[in-house]
């Protein structure tokens, strides 16, 4: 495994602590994230989603109410993005799923156990890639992710992008203030273009739970999407969020609550209600059929 570094900082008391890790991946690049470590065996990983960072909510505050209940976990960037090394790259699912391979490599060569990883938008996507891939997680949890990653590509790169891109080989993008972003190379569509959700749903095994949570007022990914998870994912559980857009915003104890429930719940008692927990029944809500595709 790759050299690390850390550094530690003591917060709030001497059973908690967020340190900060400085993990390479199989590229060299260093990838940053901070551990809020409260002595526990067990590691939660947070992952976020595009042009995002470990620092913004979701993350933080799912980190936060786990160390509450004195669960550690790790949030970190992946390459290209936030504190880490690298460039920024459109598509780049794989390769981001193989970022979080290293960080589970190393926090498993510390002696730490990895029970579940957690994923926002871009970011469920890669834990469900991953999962796929490695069968070495027993519980994954996908929020607002994206089933048909053709779809949301013109919101970005405009509807003539497929002909841009042959023209040029690339597309920059700009924001609305006409500040640079990124540049959208061929190769990065094309890594977008062919990364199969569907093909991954079909190979976690099912001894791996899977959560998906949506916010029904998502604008970014309808909420249709997460339906599609639900049909092909063997061991799954969909809850929707009422009012909630797609970084859940205005719900943000209300997601790790029912992330926190879902983690800590015995697969042996589970139904399939799909409700979570008796306490958030009022605000979310099972899904089973939504007919409309995206």
């Amino acid at each position: 495994m790759s050299k690390t570094q850390s550094t530690h900082e003591r917060v709030q008391n001497s059973e908690i602590q967020q340190r900060k890790l400085v993990i390479e991946n199989s590229h060299g690049e260093k990838l940053v994230g901070v551990l809020h470590d409260t002595g526990s065996t067990e590691i939660v990983v947070i992952c976020h989603g595009i042009q995002s960072s470990k620092d913004r909510i979701p993350m933080l505050t799912i980190a936060n109410v786990f160390e509450k209940e004195m669960i550690s976990s790790f949030r970190f960037d992946f390459a290209g993005n936030g504190e880490s090394e690298g460039s920024f790259r459109y598509g780049n699912y794989r390769r981001e799923a193989e970022d979080l391979r290293s960080v589970l490599q190393y926090l498993r060569g510390e002696g730490r156990e990895v029970p579940a990883i957690i994923g926002h938008s871009k970011g469920g996507n890669v834990v469900l890639l991953y999962a796929a891939k490695y069968k070495d997680v027993q519980t994954v949890v996908n929020l607002s992710g994206r089933f048909f990653l053709e779809k949301g590509i013109e919101g970005r790169l405009g509807k003539d992008y497929l002909k841009r891109i042959e023209e040029d080989g690339f597309i920059d993008v700009w924001n609305r203030k006409g500040k640079f972003q990124y540049r959208v190379t061929r190769e990065s569509l094309m890594d977008r273009l062919t990364t199969n959700a569907h093909e991954a749903c079909l190979s976690i095994p099912e001894n791996c739970r899977v959560l998906t949570v949506h916010g029904s007022k998502d604008r970014i990914v309808p909420v249709t999407a997460a339906s599609e998870f639900a049909r092909y994912i063997k061991n799954h559980k969909l809850c929707l969020i009422e009012g909630a857009d797609h970084e859940f915003t205005s719900h943000q104890q209300e997601l790790a609550s029912i992330v926190l429930s879902f983690f800590k719940s015995d697969p042996k008692k589970d139904d399939d209600s799909g409700d979570i927990s008796k306490s958030n029944r009022d605000t979310v809500r099972s899904v089973v059929p939504i007919k409309s595709r995206m």
